[in-house]
């Protein structure tokens, strides 16, 4: 880890704080400011650390700049929900790239696909379900498209068998299920909390996990 990627990485742990601080309290101009510079500060991280792989790295950068598209898509007044899923499902397809670069183990990918199946299919009803009887069907063909894809990252993420990364993705995983939990099924008091507590961990373990 650089000097640069150091300094960026505590910007990013301060950043995160302060904004569950703000979610938990409701503080909407806060949250405008943190939310954002806590990913832009994690862009920076993956920029200037000193990765195993240069080219896991660039995609790693593209995931988190799409990231920081749907953050920013997700938290505005206007909540454009559907740019916001586009641009987090093309952040899962950049993670898949990076981890795809690193390589993995097929016996390690047959685990995760048990894995993530036994996980994602009971969900994948839950929601898609609660979409149907809410009368929402034009809504089940891209969250079925970016729950995929969030499955496959983490299948990706188990293959590379980096403890870091999977742990990564299987943040990135509840909190993704916990924001389809409170927009499809109901809401639930501590779902923002909650939410953007393990999507920070989520990215800031899948970032470190370049050089771990």
């Amino acid at each position: 880890m650089t000097t640069a990627a150091s300094v960026l990485l505590v910007v990013a742990i301060v950043a995160a704080l302060v904004d569950w601080v703000a979610v938990a309290q409701a503080n909407k101009p806060l949250e405008y400011v943190c939310k954002p510079l806590t990913t832009a500060a994690l862009v920076g991280v993956a920029a200037t650390l000193d990765p195993n792989s240069s080219d896991q790295r660039i995609a790693f950068v593209i995931a988190l700049v799409f990231s920081l598209a749907g953050d920013v898509a997700l938290m505005l007044p206007s909540d454009r929900f559907v740019v916001g899923l586009a641009s987090f499902l093309l952040a899962h397809l950049a993670y898949i790239v990076g981890f795809a670069i690193a390589g993995g183990s097929a016996t390690r990918a047959v685990i995760g696909v048990v894995v993530v199946a036994v996980l994602a299919i009971p969900l994948a009803r839950r929601y898609l379900r609660a979409l149907s009887s809410a009368g929402r069907r034009e809504l089940i063909v891209p969250v079925a498209l970016y729950m995929s894809a969030i499955a496959a990252m983490f299948v990706s993420a188990i293959a590379v068998g980096e403890v870091l990364a999977i742990a990564g993705a299987y943040a990135f995983y509840v909190s993704d299920s916990l924001i389809a939990e409170t927009r499809f099924v109901g809401p639930r008091s501590w779902g923002p909390l909650a939410i953007i507590v393990t999507y920070h961990v989520a990215q800031v373990m899948l970032v470190v996990s370049l050089v771990s």
